[in-house]
């Protein structure tokens, strides 16, 4: 007996559509925008903190004063203006003329996903691998997914990836004839784990890859929201051939704009703007002038430094609250920048099942089975910091505690029955590996 389904265009889809699935975090959004909701889930910067007053009238004068051209089509590769000003950004972080990096070699995308796509459409074939780490940023997993590639997990510690567990993953896959395309990293306050890759680690990282003929891939979109000192320089301000650079102005500025770029190596840029074109024709010239203007004419520089000790305020009224409240036996990683910290739970726990339970006591996270593209991850959860109040942080870890220490009780009264699948490590399988903690 065949099984029916309510979508009558099952049949006419091409494959690659397929094994698409609904982001988790996606779906938790609907849940999660309630206001009698705590919610730690979303990736939301604290647009607050900007000077809206100041940013609106701006917004106001292009349209008014500006219309004609910042309301018309622009440029494939994006205006050179914006692709100046982002040099200008780059520059703070080591990325500047002394490797390489230039206006002529920026492509401007549609945020940092469509980047992401870029990179995916230009040099992924059905079946390739492309390795990340262990966990990594869901989206990526659905531009991969998308693109049909597999993902291979390289596992991380508290000093970012493991150089010697990526060794070890491309010398594993060439045994298994597998065509390996490029390493996608967040070196850099990680999402979801938060943790950055050590100074030592980035030149051995670099070395392995170029050794084995693989591209890197950098995302960075929060490089400039560190809380302790400065962050390390950035993989492609230490290689230029061979790393591809992609960040975006929705941490740093209005994620509704919905404006990043690509900084490529010279010989491909061309081809990321053959395919952005194809895609979306241009990014839009209204909100390319936005961000120039913004960079033009307004202190983005202290903007910064606001966004920096608002997060921070955030990071320490969340730490502090898992300190005083978690259940014995949750470990989390101490983020020194970015938007997020990632929990490790008590033995025995499954964060997608406990899901529920956590959103009928009005509180919610992100599990951590959507940061992997097995499935591996349910002993985890992502906690994000940067948009309730501390107040609400602390609230809403009492009542994530709450409902931990309500599972704890079940599984010792009722055992392990129908309890928890086995846990995984975070390398994607069930060999011992380094648990970040």
């Amino acid at each position: 007996m065949t099984g029916t389904t309510l979508d009558d265009y099952t049949d006419r889809y091409a494959r690659r559509v397929r094994g698409m699935t609904a982001s988790e975090i996606r779906a938790l959004f609907a849940v999660a925008s309630r206001p009698e909701v705590v919610s730690l889930a979303g990736g939301a910067p604290y647009i607050a903190a900007l000077p809206l007053d100041a940013v609106g009238e701006m917004l106001g004068r292009l349209g008014s004063e500006h219309g004609a051209t910042t309301l018309q089509y622009g440029i494939g590769q994006g205006t050179p203006e914006l692709r100046e000003r982002i040099c200008e950004v780059m520059s703070l972080s080591g990325i500047d003329a002394s490797c390489g990096a230039s206006p002529e070699d920026v492509v401007v995308t549609v945020g940092g996903q469509q980047a992401l796509d870029l990179v995916a459409r230009l040099f992924l074939d059905p079946g390739d691998v492309v390795l990340a780490e262990g966990p990594t940023y869901v989206g990526a997993l659905g531009v991969f997914q998308a693109a049909q590639a597999q993902v291979a997990h390289v596992p991380m510690d508290d000093e970012g990836l493991i150089p010697e567990a990526l060794e070890t993953a491309i010398a594993d896959l060439a045994r298994a004839g597998r065509r390996v395309k490029f390493l996608y990293t967040i070196p850099t306050y990680q999402n979801p784990a938060g943790v950055t890759l050590s100074e030592e680690r980035r030149e051995r990282v670099l070395d392995i890859c170029e050794r084995a003929g693989l591209l890197v891939v950098e995302d960075d979109p929060y490089g400039q929201l560190g809380f302790e000192g400065e962050a390390p320089r950035p993989l492609r301000a230490r290689r230029r051939d061979g790393v591809f650079y992609l960040s975006t102005f929705s941490k740093t500025f209005a994620p509704g704009l919905r404006v990043g770029w690509i900084l490529a190596p010279h010989a491909v840029r061309d081809k990321l703007v053959i395919a952005s074109e194809a895609q979306i024709l241009c990014p839009s010239a209204y909100a390319q002038s936005a961000v120039s203007t913004y960079l033009g004419t307004m202190p983005w520089r202290q903007q910064l430094k606001v966004y920096r000790e608002v997060y921070r305020e955030r990071r320490d009224a969340l730490l502090d609250a898992m300190a005083d409240l978690m259940p014995e036996g949750t470990t989390w990683t101490t983020p020194r920048g970015g938007l997020f910290v990632w929990a490790t739970l008590p033995d025995g726990l499954d964060s997608k099942a406990m899901m529920p339970r956590a959103v009928a006591a009005r509180v919610a996270y992100v599990p951590g089975t959507g940061f992997y593209a097995d499935g591996t991850g349910t002993g985890n959860m992502r906690l994000n910091f940067s948009f309730p109040t501390p107040e609400r942080i602390r609230e809403g870890v009492r009542r994530l505690a709450g409902v931990m220490e309500q599972e704890i009780a079940m599984r010792k009264v009722f055992g392990a029955v129908g309890g928890a699948r086995p846990r995984r490590r975070q390398g994607g399988s069930d060999a011992p590996g380094p648990d970040l903690a």
